[in-house]
C-alpha cells in the first residue's frame, strides 16, 4: 500500500472515530445500554441484545434505522433481556423496518431466549450460530454477515471512543469488516480490493489491507472508509 494512501486512511481513521459522527447511527441503543451496564443498571444481555437487534435493523436511511429502533425498545419498555425471557412479543406481518416484520423480531427473540435459558453471554457464538440459531436464516459460507461482523465491531473494540469494548474474551484481531454495497464501493475506490463478489473473501480481503496499518485492531479501517465515505 502506498505510504500517501496510509497517511489518508490513518488521518480518517483518527478523525472519525468519534462519538460526534455517530449520534444518529443504531449504534446509540447499545451505546445507552452500554454506559447502563456500567452504572449497575443493565445487564451484558441487555448490552448484546440491543446491538444484535440494533444492526439487524441496520439498513437504510440513518435517521430511519434511528426511528424504528427506538419504536422496538419501546415495545421492549427498555429491558431487551426482561422481554425476551419473558417470552410474549409483538408478533404481526406490519413492518418494524423496511422489509423486517415484528413478526420476524418475535422469532429473534424466541430464539435468544432459548439460548439465554442455557448460557449468560452471546460472545461465545460462531458467525454460523449467530445465522442460523439467532436470526433463523440458511448456512451460508459466502455470505459477508454484515450485520454480525458489525455487532462484533460494537461489543469488541475497546479504544473508548465510539465502540464499546464490552467483550473481554474476543480479539479485535480476528474481527472482520462489515461489508455492505456502501462499504464495497468506497474499498473498490480506494484500491483496497479489485473483487467482484460482495462476500465474506472480499470483507476479508478489505480487512487484510488494514491489517497492514493497524495489525493489532485492522477494523479501526472501518472508520477511515466512513471518513473516505463523508469527504466524497
Amino acid at each position: 500500500m502506498e505510504k500517501s494512501l496510509i497517511q489518508t486512511l490513518t488521518g480518517w481513521a483518527e478523525e472519525y472515530n468519534d462519538p460526534k459522527y455517530f449520534q444518529e447511527d443504531p449504534i446509540i441503543f447499545p451505546t445507552r445500554f452500554a454506559r447502563a451496564f456500567e452504572a449497575g443498571k443493565a445487564s451484558v444481555a441487555d448490552v448484546e441484545i440491543s446491538a444484535l437487534l440494533s444492526a439487524h435493523l441496520a439498513w437504510g436511511r440513518r435517521a430511519m434505522i434511528v426511528r424504528d429502533c427506538d419504536r422496538m425498545f419501546e415495545e421492549m419498555d427498555w429491558r431487551p433481556y426482561d422481554y425476551v425471557m419473558n417470552g410474549e412479543y409483538r408478533n404481526e406481518n406490519a413492518s418494524l423496518h423496511r422489509t423486517i416484520k415484528w413478526s420476524e423480531f418475535a422469532g429473534i427473540c424466541s430464539r435468544l431466549r432459548g439460548i439465554y435459558s442455557t448460557c449468560d453471554s452471546l460472545e461465545g457464538l460462531t458467525d454460523s450460530d449467530f445465522r442460523c440459531l439467532v436470526f433463523g436464516q440458511k448456512e451460508d459460507r459466502k455470505a459477508p454477515n454484515k450485520k454480525i461482523n458489525m455487532m462484533r465491531r460494537w461489543m469488541v473494540r475497546d479504544d473508548g471512543k465510539v465502540d464499546l469494548g464490552i467483550w473481554k474474551n474476543s480479539a479485535k484481531t480476528d474481527l472482520v469488516l462489515p461489508l455492505d454495497v456502501h462499504v464495497y464501493a468506497q474499498a473498490t475506490a480506494l484500491g483496497l480490493t479489485s473483487r467482484r463478489q460482495k462476500d465474506i473473501a472480499t470483507a476479508r480481503e478489505i480487512t487484510d489491507a488494514f491489517r497492514e496499518i493497524w495489525p493489532e485492531d485492522p477494523c479501526k479501517g472501518d472508520f477511515a472508509l466512513f471518513g473516505y465515505g463523508v469527504t466524497h
